[in-house]
C-alpha cells in the first residue's frame, strides 16, 4: 500500500489518526483525520467534518462569524457586536473590554479573564 503524500507540503506522509478540533476555542472532540508527519496540517473527510458541522450547530457554535459596519459615535468609531457573539461571550452594556491590534488587518477584543 503506497502512503499517500501531504496535499500542502507535498513532501510529507499523511498519517490516520484521531485529533482534537476546537470551534472559537471550545473543544468539540475528536475525529479521524489525516495528519501530515512534515507540516503537521490536518486533514478531515467528509464523514468527520459533517459531523463537527453537527456538534458545532448543537453547541450553538455554528454561525458566530458575521460582517459589521463601523459607526460613528461622537468623535470615536464603534465596531457593534451582534447578540449571538454577545451571548457566546457573556459580554454586557457598560462592561470594560481590552481591545488592541493585532496587526493592520486584525482587531481584538479581550474580556477579562475573571469572566470565565
Amino acid at each position: 500500500m503506497k502512503e499517500e503524500k501531504c496535499y500542502m507540503c507535498e513532501n510529507g506522509d499523511l498519517i490516520k489518526k484521531k485529533v482534537d478540533f476546537s470551534v472559537y476555542g471550545i473543544n468539540i472532540g475528536k475525529f479521524e483525520a489525516e495528519v501530515c508527519d512534515k507540516c503537521k496540517e490536518v486533514f478531515f473527510d467528509e464523514k468527520a467534518s459533517d459531523e463537527i458541522d453537527k456538534i458545532s450547530k448543537q453547541k450553538g457554535l455554528w454561525g458566530l462569524s458575521t460582517h459589521t459596519k463601523i459607526n460613528k459615535v461622537g468623535t470615536s468609531i464603534a465596531v457593534t457586536i451582534n447578540k449571538k457573539i454577545s451571548e457566546f461571550m457573556k459580554l454586557k452594556k457598560g462592561e470594560d473590554v481590552f481591545v488592541y491590534p493585532e496587526s493592520k488587518n486584525k482587531l481584538i477584543v479581550e474580556v477579562p479573564s475573571y469572566k470565565e
